[in-house]
């Protein structure tokens, strides 16, 4: 193998590990099979990396002028000027090759691939005397029958500039979405290669610290492991996401650092993690018929992992949907507890009503009822009470068998002086004046 095809190879086994050799394939033909165009990938030197010859291959007129090598590397000539000009805008380039034909490229941009897809062979235009006569100029000096080259390129198909474009445009999508694909492992493995840089980095000192400090600050640092396993399922049981992730990353280190050599024991670890967090979720008011749908998910996923980089970001993927989980689990059991007290309110405040009152019947403590109600409504529960009595106040001075005494004693206020203050505070107006108004 040359040189150049080594390059070529290269170039399409860095491409087909981030978007794979099927995916490719499979784009490219469905592509080629939908609007009966040849589709072929290339490299930003016009090499060939796919080609769709499998489902639709070159018209003869393009056969005749590759069978001569000069005829070829004109070809690729214009398939790396192409990619160039697509390259350049990001856009969909449409061109006459060496030859004369109408043909488009639409690029590719992967970190260091630069590329495109070319696809084309057609006219846009009855073919006349001077364009067989500027063919015939242009495949001079090459080693074909010039009579056979001008009969097959008044043989090509003839399209609209609309079909074209929307041809164009059509390729440009399906670059787009091999780019799409790319761009998603490339943004796994810089993840992955982030998350290595850290923990190596945190190793090294670790190691550094247990030379210099022997075998007894060694089983400390173990003893400490255990104590961080503790303070993640306290994190966990508490919805603190930002923390429980720092301190996750500190006990991978403790984990990689002596078991780095063997796989099985740091996926025997990291499950034992996943049973600390699963347990700990629970605690915090998960559902454990949930819970346990997830571990089984996870312990097949974990099956499936052959490397320590992919194992640490796995981990790291596993606690984050535990804690979302948990998070919108507390959320809605906190949205239904605020419902339960606004609720309990409402029927029972013509009565002497605490906070303790309200939190017994929604079975949370007086803090906790108390914080979610306010973060909920944007009210305390006592503010909460008020309006809910002075509403009933206000539906109550509209009926004239009623005066301002009973109102005060009907809608939960023992001392009418304080119902005057509180009406007046939230309505601009005492009692009294308000009755006058309503009747």
């Amino acid at each position: 193998m040359n040189q150049g095809d080594q390059y070529q190879d290269k170039k399409l086994q860095w491409l087909e590990k981030l978007v794979g050799r099927n995916l490719l394939d499979k784009m490219l033909c469905s592509f080629s099979k939908s609007t009966g165009l040849k589709a072929i990938l290339v490299d930003n030197k016009g090499n060939t990396l796919i080609s769709t010859d499998h489902a639709i291959k070159d018209c003869n007129f393009c056969d005749m002028i590759k069978s001569d090598s000069n005829g070829a590397k004109k070809c690729q000539r214009s398939y790396a000027r192409a990619c160039t000009e697509a390259s350049k805008y990001g856009e969909p380039y449409i061109f006459r090759c060496h030859a004369g034909l109408i043909m488009w490229a639409a690029p590719i941009l992967l970190d260091e691939y630069v590329g495109s897809i070319i696809c084309g062979q057609v006219l846009m235009w009855e073919p006349e005397d001077y364009f067989l006569e500027e063919i015939e100029e242009m495949v001079m000096g090459l080693n074909i029958d010039v009579a056979a080259v001008k009969w097959s390129a008044a043989q090509l198909e003839i399209m609209s500039s609309d079909r074209v474009q929307a041809a164009a445009d059509l390729l440009f999508v399906v670059a787009n979405q091999i780019m799409q694909s790319g761009m998603t492992v490339l943004a796994q493995r810089r993840e992955i290669t982030a998350q290595q840089a850290r923990l190596a980095e945190e190793i090294q000192a670790r190691k550094r610290v247990e030379i210099a400090m022997g075998t007894i600050e060694s089983r400390i640092i173990s003893s400490n492991s255990l104590d961080k396993e503790q303070e993640l399922k306290s994190m966990v049981r508490n919805g603190e996401k930002e923390a429980t992730a720092q301190l996750l990353d500190k006990l991978l280190v403790d984990i990689i650092a002596k078991n780095s050599n063997h796989i099985g024991t740091l996926k025997t670890r990291i499950m034992e993690l996943v049973v600390i967090i699963s347990r700990a979720a629970v605690d915090g008011g998960a559902e454990l018929t949930e819970i346990l749908k997830l571990n089984a998910l996870f312990h097949q996923e974990l099956l499936e992992i052959t490397s320590p980089d992919e194992l640490c970001l796995w981990a790291k993927n596993m606690l984050e949907t535990f804690m979302n989980y948990l998070e919108t689990n507390k959320n809605q059991k906190n949205l239904l507890a605020i419902q339960k007290a606004a609720e309990y309110i409402r029927k029972n405040y013509r009565n002497k009503l605490s906070i303790d009152d309200i939190a017994q019947a929604v079975y949370l403590s007086p803090c906790y009822v108390s914080r979610i109600f306010k973060q909920g409504l944007g009210c305390t529960l006592m503010e909460y009470l008020t309006q809910v009595r002075v509403e009933e106040a206000k539906t109550m001075l509209k009926n004239p068998k009623y005066n301002v005494m009973q109102v005060a004693e009907e809608s939960g206020f023992e001392d009418p002086g304080y119902f005057t203050r509180v009406f007046k505070k939230l309505e601009g107006v005492t009692p009294s004046r308000f009755k006058q108004y309503a009747l």
